[in-house]
């Protein structure tokens, strides 16, 4: 079982470091009173529902300041009913602080009456200094953008890589229309059409006298490994920028062989590397 307590100033990226918890299956609690910390904890220990068993709750200065001299004591307790606390604070600088509150028009939550946003920024470091000092992670987001903070939390707090993108997989005929909504389209028009042989006109890229003709040909050879060695590069570059899904089309003119063949030789290659793939012939449906 585990516990994360996740805190931090406001406008640091406590949202976004709590919703990148939540995708990686934790089930997330923000603005936790402090001293209700104790019974999450037996209630963890006590098996108390099975969803439960990593949690992460957020914690900020809209709780009593005074509460937070007791955190040390709270993560101790947890920590002898076999929990397995953490605590991570998020950090930024004043003035990035001042340009992101700005820049979103969002107020402060200790601007109360006539205290100026830099003198509230101040007040909430002095409230939440006893959770700065019972952090086990500290992570500074002042030059850090979103997706970055996903990946640090990822990699500091879980210990874990970014989470596999569905893959869909989709051949077509440009005749017919470029489908819409897709984040890359090949067109492989350029490569020995099938359709000119009269024994393969009827067929597919499904069939393997089909396969067998394209295979024979250098020009489809480097296309298929062209398209494989640019996703071998780049999957990964996305699921760190916290992409869950990609939609890639390969068209030929009529959507029955080249295109269906490609997309089926990009299936398995990209299997064949983990990846969770989909596949759509449209033309063939």
């Amino acid at each position: 079982m585990k516990l994360v307590i996740l805190s931090g100033l406001s406008g640091s990226g406590k949202s976004v470091a709590l919703h990148t918890l939540e995708d990686m299956g934790y089930y997330c609690i923000d603005n936790l009173p402090i001293f209700l910390l104790k019974d999450l904890a037996l209630g963890l220990h006590e098996g108390l529902d099975a969803a439960f068993q990593r949690t992460a709750v957020g914690v900020d200065a809209r709780t009593e300041g005074a509460e937070f001299e007791n955190l040390p004591d709270l993560i101790e307790a947890a920590q002898r009913q076999g929990v397995d606390c953490r605590v991570v604070f998020l950090d930024a600088q004043t003035d990035t602080l001042i340009q992101r509150f700005s820049e979103t028009r969002r107020r402060h939550p200790l601007m109360r009456g006539e205290r100026p946003l830099a003198e509230a920024i101040e007040l909430e470091r002095q409230l939440l200094e006893p959770v700065l000092r019972a952090a086990d992670i500290r992570i500074d987001t002042t030059s850090t953008n979103v997706h970055e903070l996903r990946h640090l939390v990822r990699a500091r707090l879980l210990g874990a890589a970014p989470p596999r993108a569905s893959i869909l997989l989709q051949s077509f005929g440009f005749k017919h229309g470029v489908p819409r909504d897709v984040d890359f389209l090949f067109d492989v028009r350029c490569l020995p059409n099938p359709h000119w042989q009269a024994e393969l006109k009827p067929l597919t890229g499904l069939d393997q006298p089909v396969v067998e003709f394209l295979e024979a040909s250098e020009a489809v050879r480097r296309m298929r490994e062209d398209i494989a060695a640019y996703f071998d590069r780049w999957i990964s570059q996305f699921e760190r920028d916290g992409r869950s899904y990609l939609s890639i089309a390969i068209g030929c003119t009529g959507g029955q062989h080249r295109s269906v063949y490609m997309v089926e030789a990009l299936r398995r290659h990209l299997e064949t590397a983990g990846h969770r793939i989909m596949i759509r012939h449209r033309e063939l449906s």
